[in-house]
């Protein structure tokens, strides 16, 4: 961590004990412990929720559960997060983590592909976090769009994928082409207003008109 990173997050709310050990966990035992959303960012996504007050939120892309905690975190009691992961083998390690929130009970987990599971969920989103596979993010997009309320948000994860969207070298990598596709079809939809943050990896705010 360098200085401007450590004066950032000594002067930001401090991070929970039980979400302090889901990032030490994710980084003893899952690979690419880097996609955890992190302190920060977590902060953040809470924070958001807490402003927009939705009532049903969809996360696209689990991983090992830190973000879900965060949004869960700043939701009213009656509140909902469907989170889908496709990945099997961190279903577990995520609920074990649920299970000892005192906001766990607002997650539901799904298991598999977010393209077939979240149009059988059979209801409207206030809020989306997609944060799932890059190289479908554009697929994604379209598939949760229409599933979004009239002035509800969509946050994407990664959308400067380490500087690689403006890197010639990465010009053939699939996952910086998807998220390439992304960033340029979403900057020329009429149907949302959008900006990208340029905090950590990037995100991207998009308000559906």
């Amino acid at each position: 961590m360098d200085a401007l990173e450590r004066y950032i997050h000594d002067l930001s709310s401090p991070e929970e004990d039980l979400l302090h050990e889901l990032d030490r966990q994710t980084h003893l035992r899952v690979v690419q412990p880097r996609m955890l959303s992190g302190h920060i960012q977590g902060k953040l996504l809470e924070l958001f929720v807490r402003m927009l007050r939705p009532r049903n939120i969809l996360e696209i892309g689990t991983f090992t559960g830190y973000s879900a905690l965060c949004m869960a975190a700043g939701l009213e009691e009656d509140g909902v997060l469907d989170t889908v992961e496709v990945d099997d083998e961190l279903e577990e390690f995520a609920a074990s983590f649920f299970r000892r929130s005192p906001h766990g009970q607002k997650i539901r987990q799904h298991i598999g592909s977010a393209l077939d599971i979240v149009p059988t969920l059979g209801y409207t989103f206030d809020l989306v976090f997609i944060d799932g596979d890059k190289r479908t993010y554009l697929q994604t997009y379209e598939m949760v769009l229409p599933l979004l309320r009239q002035g509800g948000f969509i946050l994407a994860d990664n959308t400067l994928w380490d500087g690689h969207v403006v890197d010639s070298a990465y010009a053939k990598d699939q996952q910086t082409l998807g998220i390439c596709r992304f960033n340029d079809a979403t900057a020329q939809d009429q149907r949302i207003e959008k900006v990208i943050l340029p905090m950590r990896d990037g995100l991207t705010l998009m308000r559906k008109l």
